[in-house]
């Protein structure tokens, strides 16, 4: 028998243990298998595959139905890794009901065992305690948060004094509505390291600096399977342009290759005879 998928519970108990938690996306069986094969923690159906998938220039357009859809796709191959998805845009935003409702279909119709969202507005800290307290494990996200695009943009985040010590007390009120873990997106690497000590919850990174309790990535990204990177983050490969050269070549060859078994066609060729 394999082992038993890590839990919420599993993630917290590295965090007192000083162990890291890597945690890698995947928005198809594809990408999935290699994220088990990874042997990672976390397992994120991000709403990135808007991006990385489905073509879109953000992360706005992805629906929650397509959304469950790949994380069915996902999770028929994530085995031990904690499976997570992404609440996508408006479908928590608009109340506590249809936030619930929203969550609700990811632990029901896919195998995930928790959900993450962005931001930390007061609406949205109504929404994650109504989510805790119906049973659905939360996972928080601030800095950069792809929801927001239109407002705050790509950019790196928290830069001042005052907006870190704001990020700060967000930061505070999303453990203490219950968030077993937190995201922290293109912060400043200090700022990070000191929540990381402040926190009683997973602190995990994605462009935030090394001290953190746990990095997760995009893995199209570490991959180099997109068009363009975000700054934090180097490609261990340049897959994408390994596979167009392979499959350009195996084109070339299929096209060039000798014909002696496959004679050209005749342009009149004999009538078969009675």
């Amino acid at each position: 028998m394999g082992r038993l998928p890590l839990t919420t519970r599993d993630l917290q108990n590295y965090k007192r243990q000083g162990r890291i938690i890597t945690a890698l996306t995947a928005w198809d069986a594809l990408s999935g298998a290699w994220v088990e094969a990874s042997g990672c923690d976390v397992a994120l159906v991000g709403d990135s595959l808007a991006m990385v998938s489905l073509g879109y220039p953000t992360t706005l357009p992805v629906s929650l139905g397509a959304m469950v859809h790949h994380a069915q796709a996902v999770g028929r191959v994530i085995h031990r890794p904690l499976l997570v998805a992404d609440l996508p845009f408006l479908s928590y935003q608009c109340g506590a009901e249809q936030a619930v409702a929203a969550a609700g279909r990811f632990l029901k119709e896919t195998p995930c065992q928790a959900v993450k969202l962005e931001g930390a507005e007061p609406e949205t800290m109504a929404v994650i305690s109504r989510l805790v307290r119906t049973g659905i494990p939360v996972m928080g996200h601030l800095g950069l948060t792809p929801q927001s695009v239109h407002r705050l943009g790509w950019g790196r985040q928290a830069c001042s004094a005052s907006d870190q010590e704001r990020l700060r007390q967000k930061a505070l009120d999303l453990q203490q509505q219950g968030c077993f873990a937190l995201v922290l997106e293109h912060i400043p690497s200090a700022l990070a390291s000191g929540l990381r000590r402040e926190l009683n919850i997973p602190v995990i990174g994605i462009g935030a600096g090394p001290d953190c309790d746990g990095q997760i990535l995009v893995t199209a990204d570490l991959l180099g399977l997109t068009p363009s990177q975000p700054p934090f983050v180097k490609p261990r490969l340049q897959a994408a342009e390994m596979f167009k050269q392979e499959l350009r070549g195996w084109c070339h060859e299929q096209r060039h290759r000798e014909q002696t078994a496959r004679p050209p066609r005749e342009d009149n060729p004999p009538r078969p005879g009675y």
